[in-house]
């Protein structure tokens, strides 16, 4: 099971920060990898909703829960149906100095074991390039609103 952990500084109110990244059916207008995020329920620390993505003209299709702890500005994510055996993991938002540092891990499982070996480290790349796209874009969202 692959486990992928990305990291970023980004200058920027962390508070604000938070909120950007919590409000995840507003990521398809800022990142250009995913077509739709729907949320389907949301309660007072968690939302379950459904993604569309378009990864080099696949679509991956997933519905995930994520759960909010905001006095620690973490958020963890676990897909409860979808394309992908396993996806789960966290956001991690750490104050500094010279601003927030940002780090998504990303634990997933593409479910075919007979050519797991073969495809995840084709993968392993691809969703640690996905997940450096969307850090540049929050950071770019934010930037924007400053």
């Amino acid at each position: 099971m692959p486990l992928v952990e990305t990291k970023a500084l980004i200058k920027g109110d962390s508070n604000k920060l938070y909120e950007i990244i919590k409000n995840m059916e507003d990521y398809p207008r800022f990142m250009k990898d995913l077509e739709e995020v729907t949320v389907l329920e949301r309660g007072s620390d968690y939302t379950i909703s459904h993604w569309i993505s378009n990864v080099d003209g696949r679509k991956i299709v997933w519905t995930e829960r994520d759960t909010f702890f905001d006095t620690e500005k973490r958020i963890t994510y676990q897909q409860t149906a979808g394309d992908l055996r396993k996806m789960e993991g966290e956001w991690l938002l750490n104050s500094t100095a010279e601003g927030t540092e940002v780090t998504l891990r990303v634990d997933f499982e593409f479910g075919i074991p007979m050519i797991s070996g073969l495809l995840n480290p084709i993968l392993k790349k691809k969703v640690r390039e996905n997940s450096e796209n969307m850090l540049a874009a929050i950071k770019q969202q934010l930037e924007s609103q400053d």
